[in-house]
């Protein structure tokens, strides 16, 4: 076996071990896996747009936001972290159209920043929170790994040839089947649901998990990089390995926020609204 796939196998062990154990055990934990994902991938992305480059007052504007945000869920302040965050985005906003600066500044802090508070939201401190995100990483994952091998065994019609070669049409299909069929068995090993919603949801987050592909992959041909950065041995960077779960992340958060505001879903814990229970 070649040293570099050695290397990416141990890596990816790990990464597996520190990730279950830091969701199995919830609340600081979580938080903790959560912030540093996010200011990771912050540092990633500035790096990856040379936003330092182009203005470094309001690169570190944007390390502050990350900062700020990422102390208000290391404190349990959830309801105040998308009125900072997006506050944030509003300044960082006014500061570009002002300065003539880099539209990846703003798009930098809502990505970065939304990355932290919505896995630390859907996980929460209760079963039900560890049983969505599970439900979460099985849908990604799935999707992830099986699109892979369904697009290289039947290929096909390409995807979206300018900004990721090759993927195909049938590696998302496939993809999204293995997704929906992931998710669903999972959840129903914990909870008797009959209903379409279920599918239906993890359809929505599949669909989301490869788009967070396809836009990583535009960031980084547009930048001309290869991986996002080298932080992680024979994998690349952390946004080479989160951008499918960041978007699936992101959608599940915007369900449950629209439940809560056009259903009253009456719980606060973003797990049980996601999953309905």
């Amino acid at each position: 076996m070649q040293t570099e796939l050695k290397l990416r196998i141990l890596s990816g062990i790990v990464m597996a071990v520190v990730v279950l154990f830091a969701t199995w055990a919830g609340g600081l934990t979580f938080q903790i896996l959560s912030v540093a994902i996010a200011l990771l991938v912050y540092y990633e992305w500035s790096t990856m747009t040379r936003l330092a480059d182009v203005d470094f007052q309001a690169n570190a504007f944007g390390w502050l936001s990350q900062i700020v945000v990422a102390g208000l869920i290391l404190f349990d302040d959830v309801g105040l972290t998308i009125p900072v965050l997006s506050g944030f985005a509003i300044v960082s906003l006014l500061w570009v159209m002002l300065r003539k600066g880099s539209f990846w500044q703003p798009g930098g802090i809502v990505y970065a920043g939304l990355t932290g508070i919505s896995l630390s939201a859907i996980r929460g401190d209760d079963s039900a929170g560890l049983i969505a995100m599970l439900f979460v990483f099985a849908v990604v994952w799935a999707t992830d790994i099986l699109a892979y091998f369904t697009g290289r065994a039947i290929g096909g019609p390409k995807l979206a040839p300018r900004i990721s070669p090759g993927k195909t049409w049938s590696g998302a299909i496939g993809g999204a089947v293995s997704g929906v069929i992931a998710g669903v068995a999972l959840v129903s090993s914990q909870f008797s649901l009959d209903d379409l919603r279920l599918p239906v949801l993890a359809l929505v987050l599949s669909v989301a998990s490869q788009s967070g592909d396809l836009f990583e992959s535009f960031i980084k041909r547009k930048f001309g990089a290869k991986d996002s950065s080298k932080l992680i041995p024979g994998h690349g960077g952390v946004m080479d390995r989160v951008d499918g779960l960041v978007f699936a992340c992101f959608a599940a958060l915007l369900l449950s926020l629209m439940q809560v505001v056009f259903a009253g879903a009456q719980t606060t814990s973003t797990g049980a609204i996601l999953l309905g229970l």
